[in-house]
């Protein structure tokens, strides 16, 4: 469970940070992280953090891919975290 705990604690700071890196690469016109990209890390765990940050930043915040498919993301995460606890699953 601690090793659960840890990872998410890095792939969300993680999300935070090609978030930030992306928004001001767009600003500069410098090379942007792939939008693919910004979705894995989200559907890997850092859906909550990424969404966050894309409000707090102002950036994605018109494209439907990022405003639907990540809350989705989150969603769906919560409730496969919600099954695991409930029914176990044989995971812990």
């Amino acid at each position: 469970m601690k090793i659960l705990i840890v990872y998410l604690i890095a792939i969300n700071l993680f999300a935070v940070i090609i978030t930030v890196h992306d928004k001001r690469a767009a600003a500069r016109g410098h090379w942007r992280v792939k939008e693919n990209t910004l979705l894995l890390v989200a559907a890997l765990g850092g859906s909550a953090a990424m969404y966050l940050t894309m409000q707090l930043i102002r950036h994605k915040t018109r494209k439907p891919k990022f405003t639907v498919v990540i809350p989705l993301i989150f969603v769906l995460q919560c409730v496969a975290v919600f099954l695991v606890l409930r029914y176990g699953f044989g995971i812990f």
